[in-house]
């Protein structure tokens, strides 16, 4: 299992936010620049992350987007979903409709909550915050 590109880059541009958590507010331009994001992604992950409440965006002078909240109340779960959707490993361990062929009759179906629970709980258990400490 692998994060999508657009998701790894959710996350590097929410640390980057993070580092500068209480400064001036930033923007996608000074975030691409910082991160390497290309400005377009940049620009589509900062609305999806506004969108979410995870960022909080203000138009004119002094303008522009800064983290909702602080950078220990933000998990990476809340970055992925935020970009992707509901975390599950399976489509039968999302909500709503299913189209599995194996659905009706299949005994692993109960257990992959299981699962799809754990991994949602180690994404949960690492914040924003962590990701922004340097390391030993």
């Amino acid at each position: 299992m692998r994060l999508s590109s657009f998701a790894d880059y959710a996350v590097v541009l929410m640390s980057a936010a993070a580092r500068h958590c209480g400064a001036a507010r930033m923007n996608a331009t000074t975030l691409s620049a910082e991160t390497g994001i290309p400005l377009p992604t940049a620009q589509k992950l900062v609305s999806r992350l506004s969108a979410a409440g995870l960022l909080e965006s203000s138009r004119g002078t002094g303008g522009g987007v800064r983290l909702s909240r602080p950078p220990a109340a933000i998990t990476l779960a809340d970055v992925v979903e935020a970009v992707e959707g509901p975390i599950a490993m399976t489509a039968c361990a999302e909500m709503g409709a299913h189209d599995c062929n194996l659905e009706t009759d299949c005994r692993i179906r109960p257990h992959m909550n299981v699962a799809n629970d754990a991994i949602r709980a180690a994404l949960a258990g690492v914040t924003i915050a962590s990701l922004t400490r340097e390391m030993a």
